[in-house]
């Protein structure tokens, strides 16, 4: 059996860069992205989340990665997975699914790109934690180390952001790792 396509998550706390960069990435390496669903999903529900919707965004984002995977990608770059949904879900609500919990572990990505809280942050309709953001980043990067993924951070303004992460990537499908 072929392995799977090589993934890349993007992932990170608020107004870090994520889907920017994800576009960028899919677009220099020629791979399909899976936009984030929690933002779509925030933006038309009226009202702010509750923990009753993260099961909703979990399923969601599974989807949207799984209709992806379904063209049988080289590479496919993911703006945000079941991590950011499980590291949100504690933040907000102090708890995830149980049933989250255990698919995070099997379907972690590849490789998790941190975006680094070095771009100014920028308000919008389903952002709210600006202040917070140091909090969160922390707590992204606690859950990717006990999950023992592979992260790596990025850092950096604009081109150097992406020269960065395109360094990172390569040398990651180079290695020849998909998991």
């Amino acid at each position: 059996m072929a392995p799977g396509p090589h993934r890349v998550v993007l992932t990170g706390s608020e107004s870090t860069g994520k889907t920017s960069l994800a576009r960028a990435l899919a677009a220099h390496f020629g791979w399909p992205w899976v936009a984030e669903y929690a933002r779509r999903f925030a933006e038309g529900l009226g009202r702010p989340i509750a923990a009753a919707d993260v099961e909703r965004i979990a399923v969601g984002q599974r989807q949207a990665e799984d209709s992806a995977l379904g063209e049988r990608p080289p590479g496919l770059v993911l703006d945000t997975d079941l991590i950011s949904t499980c590291v949100y879900a504690h933040h907000y609500f102090g708890s995830a699914p149980g049933w989250l919990e255990q698919a995070v572990t099997v379907r972690a990505g590849g490789l998790y790109l941190l975006c680094d809280i070095d771009l100014p942050w920028v308000p919008d309709p389903v952002r709210d934690r600006g202040a917070q953001r140091s909090v969160l980043h922390q707590s992204f990067r606690d859950e990717l180390a006990r999950r023992a993924v592979r992260f790596e951070t990025v850092a950096g303004h604009g081109r150097a952001r992406l020269t960065a992460a395109i360094e990172v990537v390569e040398r990651w499908v180079q290695a020849g790792d998909r998991r």
